[in-house]
């Protein structure tokens, strides 16, 4: 079991930069930060591939095709789009606590699924979440950080982390219930397609930005910046996208989904650990109420919900960022 909490905790870690990426690089707009790294992404892919192209090829239907360009249009390049603007509007504390309620919305955006949870043992856990995202609008308004920004672009800084969380809690149950009702393809093989898919619309994304006008999309920078943009890019996808992944699911194969659940914690306390290490500061009293009732109401929302349900295979897949 320690074996499988140390991995969790890496994954968390890792995960963790995913949030904090936006504020090293806030000279590059989201549309190029998202569609940069997820053609990273689509190349660790595409490698992975490799020693089993053909047997996946041979299984690809056309419904397959659809659903992987959706899952991958919403739940990688608009969720990473979405998240990176509210980064760089608001900030990272912000923007990782309100995501890091994906496992309550992911619930409440299943409870008509079979075996879901009675939504009457969540009512609490619900309470701590809202108060929770109560005490960070405070801070967000009440310019405890001292930053000249506007209502309007906290607002929109807020709109979006809520738009990246409706995202990928919509990725997160439409692919479930794609993968229970199509058993073809094992969890491994869905997600290597699914960053090939990903990485050809990153792609895409790519090309539309050059063929606008300069300075319509993204301003000029220095070549270093350049450099430094590919690096993070690289990190995002060879280790965000990858490596966290497959160190999550080693950690759920060795803990109870009990335990397995409260680790994805790890990936909202590692973004804030970065955001604050990197503004040089420690977290105001507004943001560790919002941190300890937004942990705690996930962490028993986890718990309600997996006592309420024996653990499966599809559970325990990782959330892949």
């Amino acid at each position: 079991m320690q074996r499988g909490v140390a991995y969790g905790v890496m994954a968390g870690a890792i995960w963790g930069f995913i949030f904090l990426a936006p504020r090293l690089l806030p000279d590059f707009s989201p549309l190029l930060l998202s569609s940069g790294r997820y053609v990273m992404y689509g190349l660790v892919s595409v490698a992975v591939a490799l020693p089993f192209a053909r047997r996946l090829a041979s299984k690809l239907t056309r419904a397959d095709v659809v659903a992987l360009v959706k899952l991958a249009l919403v739940g990688n390049l608009l969720y990473y789009m979405l998240l990176a603007t509210a980064v760089q509007m608001v900030g990272v504390a912000p923007s990782s606590l309100i995501v890091g309620i994906l496992p309550v919305t992911v619930t409440l955006a299943g409870r008509r699924d079979h075996g879901a949870i009675d939504l009457r043992r969540l009512f609490w856990p619900l309470m701590m979440v809202m108060a929770g995202i109560v005490c960070i609008n405070i801070d967000v308004f009440s310019d405890a950080g001292g930053n000249a920004i506007s209502i309007v672009t906290k607002l929109v800084g807020l709109a979006c982390a809520v738009g990246a969380l409706l995202s990928w809690t919509w990725y997160a149950v439409v692919n479930a219930r794609y993968l229970q009702a199509n058993t073809h393809f094992d969890g491994n093989e869905w997600s290597v397609l699914w960053g090939i898919v990903t990485g050809v619309l990153g792609g895409i994304a790519w090309i539309v930005v050059l063929l606008l006008p300069p300075g319509f999309v993204q301003t000029g920078v220095s070549p270093a910046r350049w450099q430094m943009f590919w690096i993070v890019g690289f990190a995002l996808a060879a280790g965000g996208s990858w490596l966290g992944n497959t160190l999550w699911n080693a950690a759920s194969k060795r803990l109870p989904l009990t335990l397995s659940g409260q680790m994805i914690a790890f990936e909202t306390l590692f973004a804030l650990l970065y955001a604050f290490v990197y503004d040089q500061r420690m977290p105001r009293l507004p943001e560790v109420l919002a941190i300890v009732l937004l942990l705690g109401g996930v962490c028993w929302s986890v718990r309600q919900h997996a006592v309420a349900r024996a653990p499966s295979g599809a559970e325990r897949e990782a959330p892949a960022h």
